[in-house]
Formats: structure tokens, sequence, C-alpha cells
């Protein structure tokens, strides 16, 4: 019988902040998707981005599948087993509800992300101050990824949104705090803080409630058979709280949200220490 470290295990790794760094993974990280892989082990990105946000640069590792949209869809080998999105006449009221607040957002769709004409200056105007210095990546200057671009250069813009189908909204300027506005959508809306705390309260991501990154997870353990003591996975943002608790070994990046520390069994370095390699090593993965 082989030992406890030698059993084939499921990782999940968050891609923002955890697997990457402003859209650019360390080639240690890179290396240790490979060697775990290589060895046997299940590695899949779990990110919050939809897949249309998610760069062929970070996929090039190679992954068994990937859950995007924090859980809405989910692809293994190829194959589409979930892709959720609002239904129409919620997603018709949400964007109304936005667009009568003059909020400034991007709706995010598996194959595309979608924004109302002339939204991108004002986009441009919100997300440069908070990624201003923010091009060093240990020490080097990175000029192949700019972090504003990372995340508005996929956006088609379009004079009318209202009739688009989405699965997830990323709002980054609000006049009102956005708690407020979906505070009276009801309760199948739900919505967590942005990542980029510097945005405050005008900020976030709004989501079908009930959709999450353990949701997808679930429904890959549940093709492939997992058990959940296989399963780990490794986040540092508020949406990835219930995919830690969910795992079997549940680990988080260190200066993570607090909530993720909280339910974490393990804290690893980020993307600059090259911490998901760290916790495959720590963890047997790496042979």
């Amino acid at each position: 019988m082989s030992s406890h470290s030698h059993r084939p295990r499921a990782i999940f790794l968050d891609v923002d902040g955890t697997y990457a760094d402003h859209g650019l993974a360390p080639r240690a990280h890179v290396d240790a998707v490979r060697t775990a892989r290589g060895l046997g082990h299940l590695v899949f990105v779990c990110t919050g981005r939809p897949l249309s946000m998610v760069p062929d640069h970070i996929l090039e590792a190679g992954f068994d599948g990937t859950i995007t949209g924090a859980g809405a869809r989910v692809e293994l080998e190829g194959e589409v087993l979930k892709d959720t999105r609002f239904e129409p006449g919620l997603a018709r009221r949400i964007v109304d509800t936005l667009d009568s607040h003059d909020a400034a957002y991007i709706l995010e769709a598996p194959e595309a992300l979608h924004a109302r004409t002339g939204m991108d200056q004002r986009l441009r105007q919100v997300l440069a101050p908070v990624f201003a210095g923010r091009g060093r990546h240990d020490g080097v200057l990175v000029t192949d990824v700019d972090p504003v671009e990372d995340i508005l250069g996929p956006v088609q813009y379009s004079d009318d949104v209202r009739g688009m189908s989405f699965a997830k909204i990323s709002c980054f300027d609000s006049p009102v705090p956005l708690p407020t506005l979906m505070g009276a959508l009801g309760p199948d809306v739900g919505l967590i803080p942005s990542s980029l705390s510097a945005l405050g309260d005008g900020a976030g991501e709004i989501f079908m409630a009930g959709t999450h990154k353990a949701v997808g997870i679930e429904v890959v353990a549940a093709r492939l058979g997992l058990d959940r003591a296989d399963i780990v996975a490794i986040g540092d943002s508020a949406n990835d709280i219930e995919m830690l608790e969910y795992a079997g070994v549940g680990i988080a990046v260190e200066g993570g949200h607090p909530d993720v520390l909280a339910v974490a069994d393990r804290v690893t370095a980020g993307p600059a220490g090259n911490g998901v390699a760290l916790a495959f090593a720590e963890l047997g993965l790496l042979g």
C-alpha cells in the first residue's frame, strides 16, 4: 500500500495573488504545476476571472481543467461540465440598476467581456491609480504585462448591453455603495468586495447567489470520484473562502483576506515568494 503522500491529489489554484501576480506567473509556479502533473496529480485553475479574461500565458503551464467565473463555469479536459448565467430578467434588472446610478462595470461571460461604449476611459481613470508603481516583479521591471490592459484588454464595447448573457459583473466605481444597490435586488444576487480593496465600497463582484468556487470543485469531484481529503486549494481573496473550507487541505496566501487566513489549514508565500511551488513541495507533490 503506497504511503499517504503518494496518493494522487487534486489541486485547485486561484490565479490572481496566488498563482500569478497581475497576470504573470513565476517560472517556479509553472515548473511546479508541470512536475506535479507529471507525477500523476491533477492541477486546476480555479479563478474568479471568466475564461475570456484568463490569458493564454497563464494556461500555458498545462492544466487538467479550469473553473472560471468563481464556479460559474467548469471545464475538464476540454469538456464543459457547467456553464451557468444570470436568468435574463434578473440580468436586465441588475444592468438597469447599475446604469441608473451611473456605475462603471464590466459584464463577464466565458466567451467575452462586455461594457458600454465610452466606458473604457472611465474604467482606465479608476484603475490607473490602483496599479500605479505596480509594474515591478521581484525587482525587475515587467514591461509585457500592463495590469490595466490585463483587465480591460479583452473587453468588447457595445451601445446596448442590456440583452447580454453573463455570469458575473465586476463593478469598479459606483457613486452609491454597492451593498445598498444590490440589497434591493433580492436574494438571488450575491456581492463580495473587490479584490482591489483601494476602490472601496463603490466596487465589488456581483454574482449568482449560491455560486462560488467550491460549487465548481464539487462538479469536478463528482465527475472524477475525488475524495475531499485528497483535494488541495490555494487562494488569497474573499472569493476563495468556500474553496479553502471545502478542500481537505486549504492553503491561504500570507497577507491575504483575513477571512481566508481564518479558514486555512496552512499558509504559504505570495507569487513573488514562489508560494505555490513551496506549498507543492511541502505537500510532497513534487516527488
